[in-house]
């Protein structure tokens, strides 16, 4: 489902723009209904899309890494400089300011590929489950907003979602922001148990659960553009 964000005005019609970001903004009478908001979202989804594959060649994007040493990788926010090495088995460890990958196959880059994607999945199921414990407790009673299950995916354009059962999936490179980021995609994603839709309700919801959100937001998209 497309993201999008619904600013409301005093006009009659209602209008959808995608920004050079590729961010969604559909400007809505004051008394649209949000079905309706959907449904003009919906019927417009082809051209949205190709809007933001226009917009998406113009931002800025990381060279394509080698996997190998000396390259930096990033993880919670912070660059650490790759170092392979041969070893009687295949492990990745983090030591002072070096992401070290002991391998079999040092000299092959995509099993190192395989060997660091394999290590971030590790640690992003940990770490997610650790910051879905501290997001939880900025709401009044957070068993309310208790996910019923964690997934780890490869998303294309989102960093997170949560389905109308409550299933909370989370990008699976947003391990590689900084932990404040995490908390803030987190906590997005919770509020849409009370808030399903990209509303005023809900950013008024999210700002009272977490106040400083657009600053979390801005440096997770500054880190991982």
């Amino acid at each position: 489902m497309l993201e999008f964000t619904v600013r409301r005005r005093d006009r009659q019609t209602l209008e959808i723009a995608v920004q050079p970001d590729a961010s969604v903004i559909v400007t809505a009478p004051v008394g649209a209904t949000v079905e309706a908001i959907k449904a003009k979202v919906r019927t417009r989804a082809a051209w949205i899309l190709k809007q933001q594959l226009y917009f998406r060649q113009f931002l800025p994007r990381a060279p394509e890494k080698m996997f190998v040493s000396g390259e930096t990788h990033l993880y919670l926010g912070r660059q650490y400089r790759l170092r392979v090495s041969t070893g009687l088995k295949d492990h990745v460890s983090l030591t002072r300011g070096f992401i070290e990958v002991s391998s079999t196959r040092p000299k092959n880059n995509d099993f190192t590929r395989n060997l660091l994607n394999a290590w971030y999945l590790q640690r992003a199921h940990v770490k997610y489950r650790e910051r879905l414990e501290v997001a939880l407790e900025r709401f009044a009673v957070p068993e309310d907003f208790r996910p019923t299950g964690l997934m780890i995916r490869q998303l294309e354009m989102r960093w997170g979602s949560m389905s109308p059962t409550k299933r909370l999936v989370l990008n699976k490179r947003l391990i590689q922001a900084p932990v404040d980021s995490i908390d803030y995609v987190i906590t997005h994603e919770l509020c849409h148990i009370a808030e399903p839709n990209h509303g005023t309700h809900f950013y008024s919801f999210l700002g009272r659960v977490m106040p400083d959100w657009p600053k979390r937001k801005q440096k997770l998209e500054e880190i991982l553009a």
